[in-house]
């Protein structure tokens, strides 16, 4: 096979064997402005911890929401809870609370 410099990535399906819908449902009990996420990557860009680490709200936003919790704990756990993506999120998500009940349904 020909190396063309990039490598086919693996599709974004939902592994049904291991999606819990009770954790989105648990997690959008906790905070129903969830819901409204619109993933324009407003928290993703302002984020303290993304710029230091390889943290990416959005894209943990996306992988709980397909119930892709492989590393969640250790990206979780980055977040230091300073709020700033809190402010620039043009549709009010709580991302705070987001983060704080996400670890709370992963540990329980």
């Amino acid at each position: 096979m020909k190396d063309f410099g990039y490598n086919i990535s693996k599709g974004r399906s939902i592994n049904l064997d291991e999606y819990r819908p009770e954790k989105v449902d648990r997690l959008l009990e906790a905070v129903p402005s969830y819901k409204w996420c619109i993933g324009c990557g407003g928290c993703t860009a302002t984020c303290t911890a993304g710029g230091l680490t390889d943290f990416n709200i959005r894209r943990i936003h996306n992988a709980f929401f397909r119930g892709q919790y492989a590393g969640f704990a250790e990206q979780l756990d980055h977040c230091m809870l300073c709020g700033k993506c809190l402010l620039v999120c043009p549709r009010g998500v709580n991302t705070r609370a987001l983060i704080i009940n996400m670890r709370r349904i992963l540990e329980g």
